[in-house]
């Protein structure tokens, strides 16, 4: 994904709430500066990828091994790797759920802008992944601390700037008829 389709993307994201507001305006700012946004040693400032790994059971959460926060699955994007990728290869690395994105295609929900480890920013696209209905299995050097989560839990261990990721996460599952949901069960 080049440049200016992440901005595209960006812009056309209507955001949930004024914290997404304020990201999505900072988001934008920064991809007009950035020769390489994908690129993490380009800049301490660059754009991630992360999962809102849905299903039956709620939402997955890992208690993140160096911040103690409980997240989404999510990190760096790889050299020539396109963002909705790095969010199905993060969600299985960390979490070892071969998470999918949902039928029509990728499907992002949220952005986010937080600080980083070693002072670096974090441009966050997060995306709507479909889990399995399988308990999460991450492998050795990955948070041992991950699971299922029903979306109140989920909302109330969180760390604070997940929660309105969250509610879209909730909200599009739903409206794609996600079993147990009334929608139909389309994109389920």
């Amino acid at each position: 994904m080049v440049p200016g389709d992440i901005r595209r993307l960006v812009a056309e994201h209507v955001p949930g709430d004024r914290r997404e507001i304020a990201a999505r305006a900072r988001f934008l700012h920064e991809l007009d500066r950035l020769a390489r946004p994908c690129d993490e040693t380009a800049d301490p400032v660059h754009v991630t990828a992360s999962a809102m790994v849905v299903g039956r059971r709620g939402t997955v959460l890992h208690r993140h091994r160096r911040l103690g926060l409980w997240l989404q699955p999510g990190g760096h994007i790889e050299p020539g790797e396109r963002p909705e990728a790095a969010a199905v290869r993060e969600c299985r690395e960390e979490t070892g759920l071969a998470a999918t994105h949902p039928a029509g295609g990728p499907r992002l929900v949220h952005v986010d802008v937080h600080d980083g480890a070693a002072g670096h920013t974090h441009l966050d696209l997060r995306y709507l992944l479909v889990g399995p209905d399988a308990d999460p299995a991450p492998p050795a050097g990955e948070s041992p601390e991950v699971g299922w989560f029903d979306w109140d839990d989920a909302a109330a261990i969180a760390d604070p700037g997940l929660v309105g990721a969250l509610r879209a996460a909730r909200a599009c599952w739903e409206a794609t008829g996600a079993p147990g949901t009334t929608g139909t069960n389309e994109g389920a």
